[in-house]
């Protein structure tokens, strides 16, 4: 198997569940940024920026801008397993106003993110596609 985008792939796997749940979304071009997708509905509009990880390790969030309205960070996690196409990501729907309490900083302070273990213990962000509508 040749090399994969983690993040190219995982952009598109939400961008495919965000349209068949009938919402209006369309993804964003470009690199370096930190909105990936917006969801239009005709309520309101949603921003969500997708992270990807092959492994099950931690999500890198140092371009991370916290508190923007109505903005969600999307965690996809290929489990170790992102050339086998029969096994399903684990993904985590979070609230950009809920990140930070949930974030990982390493001791030297040049590194933050979010851990799949924490994560997983906040049960309520599995799946939960709810809270983009």
């Amino acid at each position: 198997m040749g090399k994969y985008n983690t993040n190219l792939a995982s952009e598109y796997l939400i961008l495919s569940m965000l349209n068949r749940l009938g919402l209006d979304a369309y993804i964003t071009l470009g690199n370096k940024k930190s909105i990936d997708i917006i969801v239009k509905n005709e309520n309101k509009t949603i921003t969500i920026d997708v992270k990807g990880l092959a492994g099950t390790t931690l999500f890198p969030l140092d371009n991370f801008k916290e508190n923007l309205k109505n903005h969600f960070i999307v965690f996809v996690s290929y489990l170790n397993k992102i050339n086998d196409c029969e096994v399903t990501p684990e993904i985590h729907i979070v609230p950009s106003n809920k990140i930070e309490s949930i974030m990982y900083h390493n001791p030297k302070g040049n590194r933050k993110g979010i851990n799949l273990s924490a994560l997983r213990k906040e049960k309520i962000y599995q799946n939960n596609w709810k809270l983009l509508y």
